[in-house]
Formats: C-alpha cells, structure tokens, sequence
C-alpha cells in the first residue's frame, strides 16, 4: 500500500502552483513589510519594494537549497528584502538631487542592510505562526478551535476546557493535536 504524501507548499510553488503561491505570499507579507520598514523604506513606498521581494522570490524559488544546517526559506527570503531595500535606496539615489541634497541619499548610507537581530528573528517567527494559523482557522470546526486556543495558545488545563466545550479530555487534546499537524504542515520548509 502506497502512501500518499502531501508536498509542502515551498515545493508546490516551486512546480507553480497559483494556489500555493498566493498562499505563500499571504503568510509572509506582514513580515516581509515588517522588514522593509525597518529597512528605512517610507512607509509610501514599502508596498512596492514588497512586490518586488516577491517578484524576486517568484523567478528565483526554484534555486532555494537548504545546503547547510540552519538554512531556512525565511533567512533566505530575508536576503532578498535585504537586495530590494537596498535597490531601493539605490534608485533614490540614483534620482537628479534636489537643491539642499539628497535625503535618500543619507537613508542609503544609514540602512544598506537589515541589522541581525536574534530578538526580531523570534518576533518574525512568531508572526509567521500567527499568520499561518489565521489562514488555517477556517478549515476546523469552531469547537476543535476553541479547544485548541484554550489548550495550546492560553495554556488553559485540558481538563478545565473540556468541561466547558462539553468534550473529553482526549477530545481536546486530538483538538490541539489536529491544528498543530496542519500548521506544521501550512508552514512545512518555510520556518
């Protein structure tokens, strides 16, 4: 008997999967946007140099490898915004300046690059999920969501929860369990 195994959405956007690419690019605009503006971009213009990230992304997916430990699809998406941040201040610069000089010019040279930062690392991990658990919401039962918030997210005892969704303990549990299966697999090779 053959086992049938659902591919990750990294590699149905790789195969172009229309589906999975606006899936994808759901989940990772917020963050994608979170680092653009800390890039220094106006928040006018941090729409475009979202798009182009992704516009990048789109014409290089296939080329993403995790060829070391630690390579991760975010760390790499992280570099693209990095190049289209500094395109953008590039292309600012790059404009006649005005009399009085060029505040682009000064950005340019403030921000070439998103600074490391472990703590940002941890909050863009923690968007992520959230965005991945709003996309998913709506495939599960409003019950097996409670129970799962309760249990997972509030860290509510399962006991007290199923007591008060009228469900068993294991219930709750199967509940939390089911949401992190299908999250695990939404944000499979993205995290």
């Amino acid at each position: 008997m053959s086992e049938t195994i659902t591919p990750s959405l990294l590699e149905r956007v790789r195969h172009q999967d229309a589906a999975a690419w606006h899936r994808l690019v759901l989940l990772f605009t917020p963050v994608v946007y979170q680092w653009v503006r800390r890039g220094g971009v106006p928040e006018a213009d941090a729409p475009d140099v979202v798009q182009d990230t992704f516009v990048g992304v789109l014409h290089s997916v296939v080329e993403f490898r995790r060829d070391h430990d630690g390579a991760t699809f975010r760390g790499w998406l992280r570099r693209i915004t990095q190049y289209k941040v500094r395109d953008f201040f590039r292309r600012q610069a790059d404009r006649p300046t005005a009399e009085g000089g060029s505040a682009a010019n000064v950005r340019l040279h403030l921000h070439p690059e998103l600074p490391p930062d472990d703590e940002a690392d941890e909050t863009d991990s923690q968007s992520l999920v959230r965005r991945g658990l709003e996309l998913i919401r709506d495939e599960f039962e409003p019950r097996t969501w409670q129970a799962f918030q309760a249990v997972g997210v509030d860290e509510r005892p399962a006991a007290e929860v199923a007591a008060e969704l009228g469900m068993s303990v294991g219930a709750v549990y199967v509940a939390k369990s089911r949401v992190l299966k299908r999250l695990r697999e939404e944000l499979d090779g993205l995290v």
